[in-house]
């Protein structure tokens, strides 16, 4: 009687599951209540100041200012991070940034950007589209002078997005900065660091609803501070 060859036997062993969870059952019942074209405020801007409003006070979010801004070379290959929205009016969304980081290289190349607000505890999307823009060195300056004074060194010690010796090597860099600029003595703002507002195009609000039947609204720029609402399915 023969027996169980090797190659047999290896087939005989389950294959083990490399996700421990059944994702297709991970489901969740999103609200009832939803978001109408009646209760829309007449700017985009307008209507995520609301948003971000209660994304701040009532949504149990961590951090509601942190947003995905997805990006993409010359070449279309596209590439995300997250990044901290430090101001936003009728002009656009800002944020700031090492100019030689990944990010910006890339939005030097092809201005065009996407940002993702996934405020998932409120079943709530924002997904800003337009082009980005550098801001003035006035701009830059005035927001600099406001981060902690170990923020404004991180802005020198780190070459964002190159690559690094190792973690010791950052340190070092950042003790360095430390000893040249102790605490209380003014950092200067790097000259390769500085900020983008996005210029909206569209700006899209979306709202988790029941049996996914979700609503999307988007604001699309009409020229002129005008704007258009749709209505997308979901």
């Amino acid at each position: 009687m023969g027996g169980v060859t090797d190659r047999e036997a290896d087939s005989a062993v389950p294959a083990a599951d490399p996700v421990p969870f059944d994702l297709a059952s991970m489901r969740k019942q999103y609200r009832a209540e939803g978001l109408s074209e009646t209760e829309l405020a007449t700017t985009p801007v307008e209507q995520f100041a609301r948003w971000f409003k209660q994304a701040a006070t009532d949504g149990g979010l961590f951090e509601p200012n942190a947003m995905v801004v997805s990006t993409a070379d010359a070449e279309g290959r596209p590439s995300s991070r997250t990044v901290l929205l430090k101001h936003f009016d009728e002009q656009g969304f800002v944020f700031y940034t090492n100019y030689d980081s990944r990010k910006a290289r890339e939005l030097d190349a092809n201005p065009y950007v996407s940002l993702l607000f996934p405020w998932h505890p409120m079943a709530r999307q924002v997904v800003v589209t337009g082009v980005a823009r550098r801001t003035g060195r006035d701009e830059t300056a005035a927001y600099f002078r406001t981060r902690p004074h170990g923020s404004q060194l991180g802005a020198w010690a780190s070459a964002q997005s190159a690559v690094v010796a190792g973690r010791r090597a950052l340190d070092a860099a950042y003790a360095e900065l430390a000893a040249r600029y102790p605490e209380g003595e003014q950092v200067p703002v790097p000259p390769h660091w500085g900020g983008f507002r996005v210029v909206p195009e569209a700006v899209e609000f979306w709202q988790g609803r029941e049996n996914r039947l979700h609503d999307r609204l988007r604001y699309v720029a009409e020229g002129g501070g005008s704007w258009r609402v749709e209505r997308l399915s979901p």
